[in-house]
């Protein structure tokens, strides 16, 4: 007969005290695991710590645990504690705490410790291969891809993949150079040119951990002035970490590292490395052989040996957000290194996101700006044409430039290159009225019209060929492209200013320089290259187009193109000028003026924590076909101030066409929902989406569900 409480204890209700508590340590050595047997079907175990346990390369969340596995005296040796090592999976057994019994194929993982005893009670499978005896998962490495996980409701070993290149055996039998002694201490430089800048360099020079928010000020110095903050860093005896947009802002923080510092100090991860360098440097790194690092997005996981610093520049660019799951954010991981570290953390950018401005205004970091007349010193002049110009503008109807721009182009190419920062690459077909401006549509299916080779017009909807087009709105029969791309931007100004070389910089050539002869550079978005001397003008043309899309981070997005274009332009009393053509009544067009990204960032951020909108409030979105979804939601435990919004229809991909990422394969129909949850509740928010996607892959869920926390669109 059971007890109440189901622990075979019957009979023991009434019994002293002193008596049930023997009765209960009886009960709990019975239930103890038996010694395990030092053999594994016929072969001999490790003597000491037999067991290991293993994290398996499944990014399944349901597996979203470690294994036990039983160690092979003749593997003893090699299998340490972060090793990877293959392991059999998959077919027999019971799928409970260890390894396969029996069946099953190989497959990768990581030795996570090495442990006397198994507290699963049958036997257990050994491992099969140590792949390598190179630690490469160390106990701070695996704390951060835990806790990253958690915050994105995603799986160890997705984060793992991210955190881990792939292994290469050349780079691993080539030792790291033994590593340098500390430099001294570098001199303030530029760096006095902000109000609390020499103090932060002190401080980090000093062993200490400042946290600063840096609003740049215009011009290519950013980087010199993050490498002083990395050497004095290494100053001090700890490691630094830079995480920048793209591998032209690596190759600028490199150049700038190896002048202040000399060769040998610092490591620099990118994919563009290649395979077999991007493993040897990641390995020098985590060896200790140096302690400084500068790359794009999956450096932010990188091993630095006592980290002392943190650096991410330009954090509202989008290449910080990682496409792949758990689709982290380099800003996000850093702050939660820093955090974890104790360590020194700079955010810094030309612009300021909202994000920026909540950690200042929670108190969590300082801000780290120059004095407004610094700043008037270091900007460009800037001008603006709006629509009630343009409707005026004779020029800017028939022709690409405004009146003003064309005579600001014309002045600026006397004194040297002239920056065109257009929103998109190449011919853009899409189709508008030249007159008033009213989208140009398909009259059988309202669809879009797209100017094709030798102007015939189609529909990208239906595929109809439209012949006799006219505006429904005003009469007119005369069409120009919405929104024109860099190259036939170029084609327009090369007809404007015959005698002046027209460059252009995107997607099929992205140049990193120009030289400081007048030229035209037409460029797209991040794309700009950097001009010796600086630009002497910058057109940002169609800025409605940027302003004009739905989505909430519309405006901070396009001020900072803006401000990323027109930083690299001359200062205005040497010159410069920039002419943006939006209407110039809108907060960010006003923020560009004044050059004040700060302000409009905390206005944004006011008003976002007014409507409960991220970062004030932490939201995920979970998408699906409607069946799908729906099921999900009933079976999540969300948080009880979750609030759910929508569902929505999501756009549907065409047949060959690409698609966005977490967007739904081509031609299916998906809908997507918003959780929304306050401050303080996102990490309970991530724990239940976690656990209920869990629960669903367990049962063979065959339609998917895809979970964001934190999505960067939320329109």
């Amino acid at each position: 007969m059971s007890s109440a409480n189901g622990r075979g204890e019957g009979g023991a209700e009434g019994a002293p005290p002193e008596q049930l508590a023997l009765i209960r340590e009886g009960v709990r050595k019975a239930r103890e695991p038996k010694a395990k047997p030092r053999t594994w079907r016929g072969a001999a175990l490790a003597k000491e710590r037999p067991v290991a346990r293993v994290l398996v390369d499944k990014g399944v969340l349901h597996l979203d645990r470690y294994f036990d596995y039983a160690v092979p005296e003749e593997l003893d040796e090699a299998a340490q504690p972060g090793v990877r090592v293959r392991v059999r999976f998959g077919a027999g057994g019971r799928n409970v705490r260890g390894g396969r019994r029996e069946g099953g194929g190989l497959i990768d993982g990581f030795l996570v410790e090495r442990l006397a005893e198994s507290d699963y009670a049958g036997p257990l499978a050994a491992l099969a291969q140590v792949v390598s005896p190179e630690p490469v998962l160390g106990p701070e490495l695996l704390g951060l891809a835990r806790a990253v996980a958690d915050r994105y409701a995603g799986s160890l070993a997705d984060v793992l993949q991210l955190a881990v290149p792939p292994r290469n055996a050349r780079a691993e039998q080539k030792p790291s150079p033994a590593p340098l002694q500390a430099p001294g201490v570098p001199a303030v430089g530029s760096w006095v040119r902000y109000g609390r800048g020499a103090a932060f360099l002190e401080s980090l020079a000093a062993g200490g951990a400042p946290r600063a928010v840096w609003n740049a000020l215009p011009g290519p110095g950013w980087a010199e002035e993050v490498a002083r903050a990395v050497a004095a860093t290494l100053a001090s005896g700890r490691g630094a970490l830079v995480v920048v947009p793209d591998g032209r802002a690596v190759a600028r923080v490199d150049a700038a590292l190896s002048s202040l510092l000399g060769e040998g100090r610092h490591a620099v991860l990118t994919a563009e490395a290649g395979p077999e360098k991007r493993y040897r440097e990641w390995l020098a790194v985590r060896r200790g052989s140096v302690r400084a690092v500068v790359g794009t997005r999956a450096a932010m996981f990188a091993p630095v040996r006592d980290l002392g610093l943190v650096v991410i520049w330009d954090d509202g660019d989008g290449s910080h957000s990682e496409p792949h799951a758990p689709q982290p954010h380099a800003r996000e991981v850093l702050l939660l290194r820093a955090a974890h570290d104790k360590c020194a953390f700079l955010l810094g950018s030309w612009s300021c996101t909202v994000e920026a401005a909540q950690l200042v205004e929670s108190g969590w970091a300082l801000p780290l700006v120059a004095e407004r007349e610094q700043v008037r010193g270091t900007a460009p002049l800037v001008r603006t044409v709006g629509d009630g110009d343009l409707a005026r503008d004779e020029a800017a109807r028939a022709a690409r430039l405004p009146t003003l721009a064309w005579q600001v182009v014309r002045e600026g190419l006397r004194q040297g290159p002239v920056l065109v920062q257009v929103p998109r690459r190449g011919y853009v077909p899409r189709m508008a009225c030249a007159q008033c401006r009213e989208p140009a549509r398909c009259r059988h299916c309202a669809g879009p019209l797209e100017g094709q080779d030798a102007g015939v017009l189609l529909c990208a909807w239906c595929g109809r060929d439209e012949a006799a087009w006219h505006c429904p709105e005003c009469g007119g029969f005369r069409l120009r492209a919405q929104i024109v791309g860099a190259r036939r931007t170029a084609e327009e100004l090369g007809r404007a200013f015959p005698a002046v070389p027209v460059r252009t910089s995107g997607r099929e050539q992205v140049l990193d320089t120009v030289s400081e002869a007048p030229a035209l550079v037409v460029s797209t978005p991040g794309a700009e290259p950097v001009a010796e001397g600086g630009y002497a003008a910058a057109l940002l043309l169609d800025g409605w187009a940027m302003l004009g899309r739905p989505d909430l981070r519309a405006g901070e997005d396009a001020l900072r193109r803006w401000m990323a274009a027109a930083s690299l332009v001359r200062p205005q009393g040497a010159g410069g000028t920039v002419v943006v053509v939006a209407e110039p009544t809108l907060r960010p067009v006003q923020a560009l003026v004044r050059w004040d990204p700060v302000g409009h960032a905390v206005r944004e951020l006011a008003e976002r924590a007014e409507l409960g909108f991220p970062p004030v409030s932490r939201m995920a979105a979970v998408s699906g076909t409607p069946e799908a979804l729906a099921g999900f939601l009933a079976a999540a435990e969300l948080p009880h101030d979750a609030e759910v919004l929508g569902p929505v229809p999501m756009a549907v991909t065409e047949a060959g066409r690409p698609r966005r990422v977490g967007g739904p394969p081509p031609g299916e129909h998906w809908e997507r929902v918003l959780i929304r949850v306050p401050p303080g509740s996102g990490a309970a928010l991530a724990a239940a989406l976690k656990t209920a996607q869990a629960a669903r892959m367990a049962r063979g869920g065959s339609e998917p569900v895809r979970i964001r926390v934190d999505p960067p669109d939320i329109g």
